[in-house]
């Protein structure tokens, strides 16, 4: 025994312990029997599907063998499992492997959708959740506007998500990104929003429409809130911030109009994720406004 063995006695134990794998082997070939009998499936029908002898299916069904992952992926291809399902026992009901089975199979955009339909039809009481109503779009689309309008006349508390960042962080945005950056931001966008969440069971709320580039805090917000898109045309945005008394964009009009032609393309798919999408382009407030009611009035059962 060596220096270190010595001194460790831990460092000399077996590291292969012969009746584990004996045991993994047998638990593995009781895998792939219960999912052959679960499939219906003859043991020849699996070893012509999945290009293995039926002899060595035999011996890996009993536990004889040692199969090699390449044999294991063959053979779960056929059988319609995914190989970790093989090789580990996989916890939950029938139903719930099912479930991932099928999410598995989609792809990225389907699975989107999937998810978002999961959250708001499952991730709570979709009563509760339109009790909570969150406008998100860009600067200038009309949110604050819409909001007080719609908190006074449901009487509701009305919240700015911006206003609580700068509250939480005791300065303003400007100032938070540049002390911390975009990340710092985030992350204190991320808090404030649970702070609502938590806090409150009804109110309305804007949120600035970059929360979009962070997915868990968005998903956070369609899982917890009734999430209305309020959009417009990059001209009447523009227009909009301009009347507010920001001249900022008007020093480069055109290379300003382009950025927010660029900003509304790139996120438009996100946005379209909000149960609601409300277009204000030319829409006076009051027209708007019952638009939104319409929106949040209770679905006939």
């Amino acid at each position: 025994m060596d220096i270190e063995t010595k001194d460790n006695p831990a460092l000399a134990a077996p590291l292969i312990d012969d009746a584990a794998d004996a045991q993994f082997i047998s638990a593995l070939g009781l895998r792939v029997r219960e999912a052959r009998a679960r499939r219906g499936m003859s043991r020849k029908a699996l070893a012509q599907n999945s290009v293995v002898s039926e002899r060595y299916l035999a011996q890996v069904e009993s536990g004889e063998t040692n199969p090699s992952i390449l044999v294991l992926r063959h053979v779960a291809h056929a059988l319609g499992v995914s190989l970790l399902e093989l090789l580990e026992p996989q916890p939950g009901t029938g139903e719930q492997r099912m479930i991932t089975r099928f999410l598995e199979q989609l792809p990225p955009a389907r699975l989107e959708e999937a998810l978002l339909r999961l959250m708001r039809d499952f991730g709570g009481e979709d009563a509760a959740r339109r009790k909570r109503i969150a406008l998100v779009g860009l600067r200038g689309a009309g949110k604050s506007t819409l909001g007080r309008t719609l908190a006074e006349e449901m009487h509701l508390p009305f919240h700015e998500l911006n206003s609580a960042i700068e509250a939480e962080a005791g300065m303003s945005l400007n100032e938070i990104f540049m002390l911390y950056g975009q990340p710092g931001f985030r992350r204190l966008e991320r808090r404030c929003l649970e702070n609502f969440i938590s806090g409150n069971a009804s109110g309305v709320i804007t949120v600035g429409g970059g929360i979009v580039s962070e997915a868990e805090t968005f998903n956070l917000l369609l899982m917890n809130c009734f999430t209305v898109w309020v959009k417009a045309s990059p001209e009447e945005h523009m227009a909009r911030v301009v009347a507010q008394g920001d001249l900022r964009p008007m020093e480069g009009s055109a290379e300003a109009m382009e950025d927010m032609r660029r900003i509304l393309a790139a996120r438009e798919a996100l946005y379209s994720k909000a149960d609601f999408t409300l277009d204000t382009t030319g829409c006076p407030p009051a027209e708007c406004l019952k638009k939104l009611r319409n929106a949040l009035a209770p679905t006939p059962a």
